[in-house]
């Protein structure tokens, strides 16, 4: 009987264990078509996320960029939960009185600032967010944001943007502005 027990334990923790994944094992499983994907909770269970949190600023091209990242927990329609990085963007540019060109960052509703967490790159250097700007019609503004911390220097963040590169109906007006430029780094320090 003890043997029984021991045995039903045994299974029953292998059964609970598949229902949560770390971040990095739900990143490289994405690129692993082996891989299982059975599991019902991708789990920050490294504390992963930790190092994005907060209030990071920075400048490019004239616009000042401050972000705001807290760890969310999301839960699709099927009950499949990660935990994720919620974003809110603000973008100014200008001297003494600064124009502002993007405000999400006092939104307090997650699911309406259209910058949220998709996870961990398959290499574990980056973690990916998708996008989305204002949108005129006839232009591309959404994408992926991808932010990486260098651990040698934790205060310091990098930023790159990637467009969805959909296909766009109609014109762009002249005088739209993308929310961020492709393929440009954008250095973020921690405030």
């Amino acid at each position: 009987m003890k043997n029984i027990i021991t045995i039903f334990l045994a299974l029953l923790a292998i059964s609970c264990k598949s229902q949560t994944v770390s971040l990095e094992e739900a990143a490289q499983c994405r690129e692993n078509p082996n891989c299982p994907r059975e599991y019902k909770y991708t789990k920050d269970l490294n504390n992963t996320l930790d190092k994005y949190v907060g209030i990071w600023k920075g400048t490019y091209n004239g616009r000042v960029y401050e972000m705001k990242f807290n760890k969310s927990l999301y839960e699709d329609f099927t009950g499949v939960k990660r935990d994720i990085i919620k974003g809110r963007l603000r973008i100014t540019a200008g001297g003494n009185i600064p124009l502002t060109i993007f405000d999400n960052f006092n939104e307090p509703d997650d699911s309406k600032t259209r910058f949220s967490g998709f996870g961990l790159t398959g290499n574990l250097q980056s973690y990916e967010l998708l996008f989305s700007g204002s949108f005129t019609s006839g232009c591309i503004n959404r994408g992926s944001i991808f932010l990486k911390i260098n651990p040698s220097t934790p205060n310091q963040m990098r930023i790159t943007y990637w467009s969805d590169r959909d296909i766009a109906v109609g014109e762009c007006p002249s005088t739209f502005s993308p929310t961020f430029t492709e393929n440009q780094e954008i250095f973020l320090t921690r405030q």
